[in-house]
């Protein structure tokens, strides 16, 4: 991998590349011609010393200064080294096979390269699904480790909102027929293969205004250097000091004094922010959005598998007055046999659990199953009576305690008092009460829990400590929205919220100057994916989430995105922390380089000029100051290229003061300090062995 990014580094010597970035591009401008007049005084014949620079040294001087390109440009293929070994991998997953494209009542199999948008293929047990899709008939097991690295299977069917299959994973079980969604070119591998190998990277905001910062500063230092001769010529007076500013001179204060660290270092930067996130099986379609990420200042959290579990669990029964546990334990058995949502499941495991029930799963003879819908908010059975129609005062029913309130009064009875009070008491703690019923009569309440993550509070804290603010959606009454929100630590929350309010949530927080970033799956999550300035949709969802977003979880876990947060914070921050030691650097060339320059300006028999004075350094002479200086620019950035891609370190937790305060002190006092450390050993080590 190293040799790949070493062939690339030189490859990318070519000024049409340099071209695309305005500081390097200027450093091959000056490098090339610096060597061009190199080889022409040596074409004539000047010999080492005889006026001006020696040969030789200028010659060190133009191979670091090639060192200093190659080194940058090493720094941007690294990157994309790594980002295209995991592009070789995805795009062995796509190359060749088979699909069976069904053709009316027949089936017909082509290569999976010519399917087209609309046709629909049927896979079974074995076939490597072809291209992305949808589901439109059947249900399978489709093993996605390929993509995602987990090696569970998951489910997709047709409808709802785990329909989406992606191309290049397994159907292991069953079968499933697909209408395909996106075209050659367009499915997820082809643009991940697109992102990692950095072919579609366009620069984010951020980094064309610091690539504007950047050349403006290279144009006030080009600016600088070209005055320093004719200024020299007049005020030294001398030959001999106007000899020592020659072209190689003047080409090394300038490489030396614009922001190379961070011109380099730049791209690299921005590609391996995508590549982090892609290790978390994140896919970021734009490199904008991860920086995105990173300024975002609101996270709109759904509740369910975010900050909690995602299933709320059976955690008690309380009985009414006057009712016999074992009554309400029965009723509660009945009401959920049949129930396959994870409470029903949750309610028969917990009794079977705590009450040590030998629990049967076939329903009693003469019962019908009621399942749970959106109006009726209850499930249960229903019994018949001795002409077939089911009895009113037999049915079994569980249920929202409105929902059973309504259901019971229908019947002629009520909620008692104490039941009610128990359903209030149960939403004040967080839990979610289902009462429960036989006929008319009321028995009790079945207590459900949310179980909030572990370890999310923590995370959320760190999150407030840099600015973020949390607010948590859920469909939940407001009392049960409460708790939960007061134990996972959230700023705010939108209870009882309709499948739109996520849009108006989100549309008024950037009406209010914030920046949003949110994550679902869901068609109707669609509009509000779109509208946010970070929208993460699972990949287990719906093709239409897919689209509407700007990132793709694999790992289909709505917590990723406090990930992604992290990941687009860290790329903003290693951005600052490397400008930040750059232009520091600069300080400390500065002082190397023109003081001795410089030193012979008025200087009289064994004193050196007043200029000798700013030689703090107390560098040997003045072709070591320039040598030094050189080695040093094009070597820190060889250093610095694990951070580059490794991203600076930053924890939440820190908060954004003691954040800012550790880079000024890492970054900045040591970007003054490290110079000066690392230019006098190599000043040194130039002496010792005699190359100057």
């Amino acid at each position: 991998m190293l040799g790949r990014a070493v062939v690339s580094a030189f490859a990318k010597l070519d000024p049409r590349v340099e071209f695309r970035n305005p500081v390097m591009f200027l450093v091959w401008v000056g490098t090339a011609f610096s060597t061009v007049v190199t080889i022409a005084e040596m074409a004539l014949g000047r010999a080492p010393g005889a006026g001006g620079l020696p040969t030789a040294f200028a010659v060190q001087i133009d191979l670091w200064l090639w060192f200093t390109l190659v080194f940058a440009n090493f720094a941007e293929s690294v990157a994309e080294v790594q980002g295209k070994a995991r592009a070789d991998s995805l795009r062995k997953m796509r190359e060749g096979g088979k699909a069976h494209l069904r053709n009316g009542d027949t089936m017909v199999d082509v290569a999976a390269s010519e399917l087209k948008v609309g046709d629909e293929i049927v896979c079974e047990t074995g076939d490597l699904i072809p291209g992305d899709g949808e589901v439109i008939e059947g249900i399978a097991s489709v093993d996605e480790s390929a993509i995602t690295g987990e090696s569970a299977p998951v489910i997709r069917e047709s409808g709802g909102d785990r329909s989406g299959v992606t191309g290049g994973t397994r159907v292991i079980s069953d079968r499933i027929v697909v209408r395909i969604t996106a075209g050659p070119g367009g499915t997820f591998i082809d643009r991940m293969i697109l992102m990692v190998e950095n072919a579609t990277r366009q620069k984010t905001p951020g980094e064309i205004a610091l690539t504007i910062l950047l050349a403006s500063l290279t144009i006030v230092f080009l600016l600088a250097v070209a005055t320093l001769r004719p200024l020299a010529l007049m005020v030294a007076g001398s030959a001999k000091s106007a000899d020592l500013l020659d072209v190689v001179t003047l080409t090394a204060l300038l490489v030396c004094l614009v922001p190379t660290t961070i011109g380099g270092l730049l791209s690299a930067i921005g590609i391996s922010g995508v590549s982090r996130l892609m290790r978390k099986n994140v896919m970021a379609l734009s490199g904008k959005a991860i920086e995105a990420a990173g300024d975002i200042d609101t996270l709109l959290l759904d509740k369910t598998g975010t900050i909690t579990l995602g299933n709320r669990r059976a955690s008690g029964l309380v009985a009414a007055r006057g009712v016999r546990e074992e009554e309400l334990i029965e009723a509660a058995l009945l009401a959920s046999l049949a129930d396959d949502t994870p409470e029903g499941k949750s309610i028969v495991a917990f009794i079977g659990t705590t009450y040590r029930r030998d629990i049967k799963r076939a329903l009693p003879e003469g019962a019908a199953f009621v399942p749970f819908t959106a109006r009726t908010r209850m499930s249960g059975l229903d019994f018949a009576a001795a002409g077939g129609d089911p009895d009113p005062a037999l049915a079994v029913r569980k249920g929202a305690s409105e929902a059973i309130a309504e259901h019971v009064e229908s019947l002629g009875g009520s909620l008692p008092g104490d039941v009610r009070a128990v359903c209030e008491r149960i939403a004040r703690s967080g839990g979610t009460p289902l009462a429960v019923s036989v006929g008319p009569r009321v028995l009790g309440a079945i207590h459900l829990k949310d179980i909030v993550k572990e370890g999310i509070r923590e995370r959320f804290e760190g999150l407030h400590a840099i600015g973020i603010r949390t607010i948590m959606i859920t469909g939940d009454n407001r009392l049960t929205a409460a708790a939960i929100a007061a134990e996972a630590g959230v700023t705010d929350f939108i209870a009882e919220a309709r499948p739109e309010a996520k849009l108006e949530a989100i549309r008024k927080e950037q009406a209010e100057g914030h920046l949003v970033g949110m994550i679902g799956d869901g068609t109707n999550d669609a509009p509000a994916l779109a509208q946010a300035d970070v929208g993460v949709a699972m990949a287990s969802g719906s093709q239409t989430a897919r689209e509407a977003g700007n990132m793709v979880d694999f790992d289909n876990d709505p917590a990723k995105v406090i990930d992604v947060v992290e990941v687009g914070k860290q790329l903003l921050i290693t951005r600052g922390s490397l400008t930040t030691f750059s232009i520091a650097n600069d300080v400390d060339k500065y002082f190397a380089i023109l003081p001795a320059v410089f030193a012979g300006i008025q200087a009289t028999a064994g004193h050196a000029g007043p200029l000798g004075l700013l030689n703090v350094m107390g560098l040997t002479s003045p072709s070591s100051a320039i040598l030094s200086a050189v080695i040093f620019n094009a070597l820190i950035i060889i250093a610095l290229i694990p951070l580059a891609l490794k991203g600076s370190a930053f924890s939440p937790k820190e908060g954004a003061s003691r954040l800012l305060a550790r880079n000024l002190l890492v970054y900045g006092l040591g970007g003054i300090v490290a110079p000066f450390v690392g230019i006098k050993l190599i000043d040194l080590l130039l002496s010792a062995v005699g190359m100057v």
